[in-house]
């Protein structure tokens, strides 16, 4: 097989689909790979390197043209769209729920779309997607911390506070693989920490894990109402596999929270939790909605480029090896979990989700496969 892996183009997103390693051990597989000159820079990684790896470095239109699989980290844009052609495999984040345009592109275009977010074990997670989201919420607190502050524009709150001042009060939306590592983050800096979720089992395994240094919440209206009116940071911090987020903060919430606190809404490439949010970027990152400072940046992680990219490739090349080794078709139905990546295949939708959200019913993949 031809392994093409584009240079992203989104804004600031210096991530790249493989790094020299995954190129070693896809050619050593007996398969052909294709770098777009420069396509690591952003994460630290030479086109030399990749040479040594055994790739080929080529232009974007060649390297669309000849590959039979994509592999990148973001969504293709629309720029990007019609350099997809039939038969060809793109494997990427794609969160088609929040992006009608882009299902409207890959349908047409006849690809067959691999998701990173939906490929889902039999236990229930998310493998290709936990790398990432640790990543994010991580950098949720950092980046909160950062915008509180008067300079950024924010209230001038110090999360951990000081000796004989209140400390910062931090309410995660979420408790799964986001909100877990944004409480570590905050719990880290000495900030009063409020998790919500609506999984009594979750809430407990988050009570062990962080004992009386935060308090879970039942995550129901009168809750939310409370914790969000208290926040000086409120991250917004849920996922439904493949679907549009709810708006589980109302735009009414919003308006109680005090001048100048910060919201973060790691669930913006689904559509976000909180109704007030809307798409920022890193270049233009801050919304300031009833006196509050919005960042819905949906690539947080692009900004540690580096730690990123060899993150995610950890998790990202097996299903890649098994897909060049066998085909997609073989190898979803050798792997269920990789058969739940598939949002896209052929002009068909799917996903159940995916279909949903834009108004159409899946077609079962089993049906297409066999």
């Amino acid at each position: 097989m031809i392994i093409g892996c584009p240079k992203e183009i989104k804004t600031r997103e210096n991530r790249v689909g493989l790094v020299p390693g995954g190129v070693k051990a896809l050619v050593q597989d007996g398969h052909k790979v294709l770098i777009e000159k420069g396509a690591g820079i952003g994460s630290a990684i030479t086109d030399a390197e990749y040479v040594t790896a055994g790739a080929r470095i080529v232009d974007k239109k060649k390297l669309f043209a000849d590959s039979d699989m994509i592999i990148k980290v973001k969504e293709p844009l629309p720029e990007e769209y019609g350099l997809l052609r039939k038969d060809q495999i793109l494997y990427t984040y794609l969160h088609l729920a929040a992006d009608p345009a882009q299902v409207k592109a890959l349908k047409k275009s006849g690809v067959k779309a691999v998701a990173y977010e939906t490929i889902q074990l039999p236990d229930g997670s998310l493998p290709l997607l936990t790398p990432m989201s640790e990543v994010a919420g991580r950098m949720a607190v950092q980046l909160g911390a950062h915008y509180l502050t008067k300079p950024a524009g924010g209230r001038g709150v110090l999360l951990g506070g000081v000796p004989g001042v209140n400390r910062g009060y931090v309410t995660i939306i979420g408790g799964g693989v986001v909100g877990l590592n944004a409480a570590k983050i905050a719990v880290g800096m000495g900030a009063r920490v409020n998790i919500l979720d609506v999984n009594p089992i979750r809430l407990g395994y988050l009570d062990d894990v962080f004992g009386s240094s935060v308090t879970t919440l039942m995550s129901h209206e009168e809750n939310i109402t409370i914790a969000v009116e208290r926040a000086d940071l409120l991250i917004g911090a849920v996922l439904i596999p493949g679907a549009k987020a709810p708006k589980l903060v109302t735009e009414a919430m919003v308006k109680t929270m005090r001048p100048g606190s910060v919201i973060l809404d790691v669930a913006i490439d689904q559509g976000g939790c909180i109704e007030t949010i809307e798409l920022t970027s890193h270049d233009n990152p801050i919304i300031l909605k009833h006196g509050v400072l919005h960042y819905a940046v949906p690539n947080i992680p692009g900004a540690v480029s580096n730690t990123s990219t060899y993150a995610l490739t950890n998790v990202t090349l097996k299903y890649a090896r098994n897909i060049a080794r066998h085909g997609l078709e073989k190898a979803a139905l050798l792997d269920p979990a990789l058969a739940k990546g598939i949002n896209i295949y052929e002009g068909k939708i799917t996903f159940a989700a995916v279909a949903e959200a834009v108004g159409e019913k899946p077609v079962p993949l089993a049906s297409l496969l066999n």
